[in-house]
């Protein structure tokens, strides 16, 4: 979505969206992915509104 000071947003989409793996997927995939190829990018953040994925892989258990 975007890149400010060195942190990237993204917005995850698909199965991702509202998948309650996402934040591992997110934090042991992608953001180390993005760092090792972008050295410029620091950190990464998830703009992801997960209460709308209609299809997510996993879903996160109810309360």
């Amino acid at each position: 979505v975007a890149v400010e000071q060195g942190t990237a947003y993204l917005r995850l989409g698909g199965g991702c969206q509202g998948c309650a793996m996402a934040t591992v997927t997110l934090s042991q995939g992608i953001e180390r992915a993005i760092i090792q190829a972008l050295p410029e990018i620091t950190s990464v953040v998830d703009v992801t509104d997960h209460q709308s994925g209609t299809n997510p892989y996993f879903e996160a258990a109810k309360k």
